[in-house]
């Protein structure tokens, strides 16, 4: 009996102890513990590492820029060239997948970058499950870290405003002279069109880019026909904007790209061998006449379209941001302008980005 009495004081005990647990949080309003899948029901966002800096949004100028494995070295030379020409608090949010954290914490905190000021946050690419084809004619656009500007509220962004950034630009300019661009009433966000830099259409005649819709929506399809958009009307490139985060809920502006990507993925409205792939169409088509234009200088283009993609020394001198869209990126061989990139790259302290060079001939 004696034992039995023994187990009885144990088991009263530990229900005494549950009791006292459950008033504790009822009185003192002590959360419960979070389970390992409650980060799953916000479908855009894996984590948020709270380890690092907490953003003051009255005083930082927000940079959101993508990190993949493969291009981590591109991401990292971006942030440097920011981070190095201004004298303005940056924040940057670094969205990354969950296979390449360790090595985005390792690159920032093993080299110079370690006094930026920043976030790491985990994309679940979950969240494009339905709305993007596995087949492209280049794979490499359907990346799912290339749609994270899609679904900018699902970031945790504590500022009103943002800037976005690819990974494969340098800036050259004052990041804060981009971010005080006035956006228009009613526009979510500013980008660069892309017939607005004079200096720039001898060379992307030669490289046959294309700068108006025709080049990106399909105009065989009827649902293109429908939305009575002018196939030569000038397109923009969505790898460098400003947005507005309020006015991006308030408009919906994620539901309606969602809403093209389901569309496509049904019907295939815009093929993927077309100038944009898939992300940049549905930019396209949300934005068309709802967007406030920003200086061309700061969004020069196309080097990374071709071998034979040269602009003049001076012109680029002048330029603010640089950017090697197209298959040919500045941690590549062949490409263009690789001195104007290298001197903002930072070897990766992991080793698991290398710059791609042409071995020197021995004599």
């Amino acid at each position: 009996m004696s034992l039995l009495r023994k187990i009885n004081r144990v088991l009263l005990t530990l229900v005494v102890l549950m009791v006292v647990l459950l008033l504790r949080r009822t009185l003192f309003g002590v959360p419960p513990r979070p389970k390992l899948t409650d980060h799953m029901k916000d479908p855009g966002i894996a984590h948020h590492d709270v380890s690092e800096t907490t953003p003051e949004p009255d005083e930082d100028i927000p940079v959101i820029i993508c990190a993949s494995e493969e291009h981590m070295g591109g991401a990292m030379a971006a942030i440097n060239s920011v981070y190095s020409n201004t004298d303005a608090s940056v924040f940057f949010y670094i969205v990354t997948l969950q296979d390449a954290v360790k090595q985005t914490r390792q690159y920032i905190e093993q080299t110079r970058l370690r006094e930026i000021k920043y976030k790491i946050v985990e994309f679940n690419p979950m969240v494009l499950r339905g709305k993007v084809k596995p087949a492209s004619a280049r794979p490499d656009l359907l990346h799912p870290l290339n749609f994270v500007r899609f679904y900018l509220p699902l970031l945790g962004i504590r500022h009103r405003r943002v800037i976005y950034l690819d990974d494969d630009v340098i800036v050259q300019g004052d990041i804060r002279d981009l971010y005080d661009i006035e956006l228009k009433p009613g526009h979510a966000a500013a980008f660069a069109t892309d017939c607005d830099l004079p200096s720039t259409h001898e060379m992307v005649r030669s490289v046959g880019m294309q700068t108006t819709y025709m080049g990106f929506l399909d105009y065989r399809k009827q649902e293109v026909r429908d939305l009575g958009i002018n196939p030569n009307q000038c397109s923009f490139n969505p790898g460098v904007f400003v947005a507005d985060v309020n006015e991006w809920k308030k408009q919906k502006i994620t539901k309606q790209l969602e809403k093209w990507m389901e569309d496509n993925f049904r019907r295939n409205i815009y093929g993927s061998a077309l100038a944009g792939g898939v992300a940049t169409p549905p930019m396209l088509i949300v934005f068309h006449d709802k967007y406030t234009t920003i200086d061309p200088l700061w969004h020069v283009r196309h080097l990374g379209w071709g071998p034979d993609a040269h602009y003049s020394d001076s012109f680029l001198e002048g330029a603010h941001l640089l950017h090697w869209n197209g298959r040919f990126k500045p941690w590549l061989y062949p490409g263009v302008h690789l001195d104007l990139w290298e001197k903002w790259f930072i070897p990766d302290p992991t080793g698991k980005f290398a710059l791609v060079r042409p071995k020197r001939e021995r004599h």
